[in-house]
């Protein structure tokens, strides 16, 4: 009916083609706000996981790392960490992976951990063996931050300059670029929120962690949802490569596990 016929027929007409394009234009705006939600979804899913992911761990012995014996062990098919009041970590130490130095990856993990300390999983980073290191398994760089929290900011997956000058790079549900005029830059639109966050975290349990770095653009997921995106435009500090290990916090008494550990280079 064209607007002409329209305006010409009965109001009762005139009422039913109104109601019609009416309901035609909502069903339009909700299939146009499904499918960006339907986008926004698979734009913070955490991407499949590659053919060919190589094994660091086989869930029986320590071959293939090096840490403080005291601190670190195998339970139940688990890398377990544990500092106590007898066994005290002279500063934040270390499991180191021997197997070389990782540059663009994707790393997934399981880890759990109590909440008296924080843990961290450090990749792209330096083993220190100078003078200016407390123990023998003293490494800097970027740091996955572990925590048995869901309240931010101090939670698990932001990313901590172990070592280093810019303290917490980039916080869980930022999009930031650190520059190196003008240092950090984040968007106004989160990734996740506080809310959001505590739906996703698994406290007292085990969560997955996935950390794809690529050229000097970094994601962390956790249990499958894009938690944090950041690129490292800061030419002077940006690391393009380095050591992977894990970490026990100096101070107090803690313990972290982790299991299914598996990388792969891209």
């Amino acid at each position: 009916m064209t607007a002409d016929q329209c305006r010409r027929s009965s109001p009762g007409v005139r009422g039913a083609v109104v109601a019609a394009l009416v309901v035609a234009a909502l069903s339009a705006t909700m299939i146009h706000v499904q499918a960006e939600q339907a986008t926004a979804t698979l734009a913070t899913a955490v991407p499949a996981e590659p053919a060919d992911m190589q094994p660091l761990f086989d869930g029986k012995d320590l071959d293939g790392w090096d840490g403080d014996p005291r601190l670190w062990s195998v339970r139940d098919g688990v890398i377990h960490g544990e500092t106590t009041p007898e066994n005290v970590a002279a500063g934040n130490t270390f499991l180191i992976w021997k197997g070389g130095e990782v540059g663009n990856f994707d790393l997934r993990l399981s880890f759990r951990c109590n909440a008296t300390n924080n843990s961290g999983i450090q990749y792209r980073s330096k083993h220190i063996t100078d003078d200016s290191a407390k123990n023998k398994w003293v490494v800097r760089g970027y740091q996955h931050e572990i925590r048995n929290e869901e309240t931010f900011p101090n939670v698990s997956g932001f990313i901590y300059d172990e070592g280093g000058s810019r303290a917490r790079i980039c916080q869980v549900g930022e999009q930031a670029t650190w520059e190196t005029e003008g240092g950090k830059k984040v968007a106004t639109t989160p990734l996740i929120d506080q809310e959001a966050f505590k739906d996703l975290m698994k406290v007292d349990d085990w969560n997955d962690v996935v950390i794809r770095a690529e050229g000097n653009h970094i994601r962390h997921y956790l249990n499958g949802r894009l938690i944090l995106d950041f690129t490292d435009n800061d030419a002077k500090r940006a690391l393009a490569k380095g050591v992977l290990a894990l970490q026990l916090h100096g101070g107090k008494p803690m313990w972290a596990e982790y299991r299914n550990i598996r990388l792969k280079a891209l």
